[in-house]
């Protein structure tokens, strides 16, 4: 048996097909068909969310394999990539093969950078050839810088599991119809140990997609048995094609792992940035909020938008209050500087705010007027002048308190760490050899 790491990336496009569909069906056919192993649970990585060509969820596969004839495997994945990508559509795949056990340290290397910054074809290609990998390319071969990103990802620090059901071919394009009392029941009977199946705030059903791609629904948790008893107590209103069980990096925060200085931040690059907030959040049109904040001397406007359920809370920053923040870095364009498009917000320090008023008269007790700079008060009511009287300055109670706080969960990305799982992060995987 022959070790063999097949990974391939944008076969998909907005009107349909689905990388993770493909991977159902090439695994099928190599274990059930080509004699093949899997050593690992199927690889679904989601690579940086900023880049702005990215597929729909920016997700790659990878299938970690023992195979007998490693030539009849490439040739059939090669051949079904090729086939079963929506190449006239707009996608752009890769596909790319590895046979050896261990993993270069330079493909991993690629695949860390993959998941914060911008890779280019060019790069992926000169990785693949010193890494001794196999590759073909079709449309612009964009998809190449995915495959390898999701090969190079072993995942052997936190990690969560999704459940994906599949559609028949018949039914793509078609209302889904679920029971949404299952789905809520299912959510509140596994959580923690699943997450973003139903968002109570908003009464929206998370698991289902929309588009015509064949993806039913997907059950995100903790380990390959919760997410598996999804199938028996979410009850499908369709016969489906069949599901898999995917290792991933979703719910992981995995892309902001990286700190940025703002001095070099680059436009479609993720990370967190230690900073203070510079200047009084404003609020624009949509209910959007907007400051700028500051690290070491450099001073960049920071974002944060009105259906991430956070307005209010960016809303009540102050200057001087020290955070840190999950971001994305957006294109600045003619019209607007770069901005740090925030996911999160740690409020870790927050900055005394002062109430400043006029002393009080001494006579009577009321509120004094300024008699002009450096003049003194004049009580208004009995006339009673203070050359003297200082400005009352008092601390002001803040409303808001230090904290983590992050998106609602609509407006939560595959990437995005939900609350209950800060704490607890997995440490490691071993894989069978």
């Amino acid at each position: 048996m022959t070790p063999l790491h097949i990974a391939f990336d944008d076969t998909d496009s907005r009107l349909g097909r689905c990388t993770t569909h493909l991977a159902y069906r090439v695994t099928k056919e190599l274990t059930k068909t080509l004699g093949g192993e899997l050593v690992d649970h199927p690889l679904l990585i989601r690579l940086n969310p900023n880049i702005p060509w990215k597929t729909r969820g920016n997700g790659a596969v990878c299938l970690r394999a023992k195979v007998r004839d490693s030539d009849r495997v490439i040739d059939y994945v090669r051949q079904a990539v090729e086939e079963g990508s929506a190449i006239g559509s707009g996608a752009n795949p890769g596909v790319a093969f590895l046979k050896e056990e261990a993993v270069p340290e330079k493909l991993k290397r690629f695949s860390s950078f993959a998941m914060w910054d911008v890779s280019s074809r060019q790069q992926a290609e000169k990785v693949a050839r010193e890494c001794g990998i196999k590759f073909w390319t079709f449309g612009n071969g964009q998809g190449l810088v995915g495959s390898l990103g999701a090969m190079g990802c072993m995942l052997d620090h936190d990690h969560t599991f999704e459940l994906i059901a599949y559609r028949t071919p018949k039914n793509c394009g078609t209302p889904r119809i679920i029971n949404d009392d299952s789905i809520i029941k299912f959510s509140k009977e596994t959580f923690p140990h699943t997450f973003n199946n139903y968002d109570q705030n908003h009464g929206r059903i998370l698991i289902a997609p929309h588009g015509p791609d064949p993806v039913f629904f997907g059950v995100r948790g903790e380990s390959p048995e919760i997410v598996l008893s999804a199938m028996s107590k979410i009850s499908p209103e369709e016969k489906l094609e069949g599901y898999m069980v995917f290792r991933s990096n979703q719910g992981t925060n995995m892309h902001l792992q990286n700190e940025l200085d703002l001095r070099m931040a680059k436009a479609y690059t993720a990370g967190y940035v230690r900073c203070r907030v510079k200047s009084r959040p404003h609020t624009i049109e949509g209910g959007h909020v907007i400051f700028s904040v500051e690290q070491s001397g450099s001073e960049m406007p920071a974002a944060i938008y009105e259906p991430t359920g956070l307005a209010k809370i960016a809303a009540a920053l102050a200057p001087g209050d020290l955070i840190e923040i999950g971001v994305g870095v957006r294109k600045g364009t003619t019209l607007h500087p770069k901005i740090l498009n925030i996911e999160y917000l740690q409020v870790n320090e927050l900055a005394p705010i002062y109430n400043v008023a006029n002393p009080l008269c001494r006579m009577c007790g009321r509120r004094m007027k300024s008699e002009g700079k450096n003049k003194g008060y004049q009580c208004e009511k009995c006339k009673f002048r203070d050359q003297k009287a200082q400005k009352i300055i008092t601390v002001k109670e803040r409303a808001l308190k230090p904290g983590l706080y992050l998106p609602t969960a609509k407006a939560h990305r595959h990437l995005t760490k939900p609350m209950h799982r800060y704490g607890m992060e997995k440490n490691g995987f071993q894989y069978v050899k």
